[in-house]
């Protein structure tokens, strides 16, 4: 029996703003040819992510691996997530 593996793509995210006093991150996130830019307010729970073109396929994921790793987080760092889709 052969096993179907699901698809993935790998998201490079850069941070280039975070303000503990404000609550908030920004950076830029990248997958295959798609790119935005995104403003995390994480006190409040919202994310935004820009432009619109492709933004249901990445918030989601974004927000989860935000959550997981705020506290790690730095301006100017390069991180990286699997999202199990293909972009």
């Amino acid at each position: 029996m052969v096993s179907k593996r699901l698809p993935e793509t790998t998201a490079h995210v850069r941070i280039t703003r975070q303000s503990w006093q404000q609550g908030s991150i920004e950076g830029d996130v990248s997958a295959n040819q798609f790119e935005w830019h995104f403003h995390w307010q994480f006190r409040q729970g919202e994310l935004c992510v820009e432009p619109s073109l492709g933004r249901a396929l990445i918030k989601e994921p974004l927000g989860r691996f935000l959550e997981q790793r705020d506290y790690q987080l730095e301006p100017g760092g390069d991180y990286s997530f699997t999202i199990r889709a293909e972009l």
